[in-house]
């Protein structure tokens, strides 16, 4: 097993329409207006950028990503990652019953290249596992604060 490895699945229910789910999605410059763990985008080409990552640990992730992969029709985003993190990133949006709410499925795939997080991939497995359940929690809350219109979330670790 290679302890650097991690694949998660998260799948978050929204209270607003795939579309409009979709579409702030697809828009990652403004992913730290309503995430909090994500720092910072800059956006480096068409369908490229980086990023920074911070959740309740004290460490700072950064990657390049590029789109691999964006198809409104089935509503599905993905992107390659390099850096601190390296493998892929998908967004499958879909209707979530007869309510109009939607149901959205984020995965991911990485190997983890930061060094310290490396060298200390056997011990503290749990707590990278448990960092990364926390930033998604906080994603969720803040993709649906925002689709309701409400101000962006506050910064803090949750």
């Amino acid at each position: 097993m290679d302890w650097s490895r991690y694949r998660f699945r998260s799948l978050w229910r929204i209270a607003a329409p795939p579309d409009a789910v979709y579409g702030l999605l697809e828009r990652p410059h403004e992913y730290p207006t309503w995430w909090p763990q994500v720092r910072e985008v800059r956006q480096t080409g068409e369908t490229a950028g980086t990023l920074r990552f911070r959740s309740v640990l004290p460490y700072d992730l950064f990657v390049t990503a590029h789109q691999t992969r964006r198809d409104p029709r089935a509503r599905v985003l993905e992107v390659a990652m390099y850096g601190d993190l390296e493998g892929w990133v998908r967004w499958t949006v879909g209707a979530d019953g007869a309510g109009g709410g939607t149901r959205l499925l984020f995965e991911e795939d990485v190997i983890v290249n930061k060094p310290l997080m490396r060298r200390l991939a056997v011990p503290c497995r749990p707590l990278f596992r448990a960092n990364h359940a926390l930033m998604m929690r906080q994603g969720r809350r803040g993709l649906a604060a925002r689709l309701r219109g409400e101000g962006a979330p506050g910064r803090e670790a949750v």
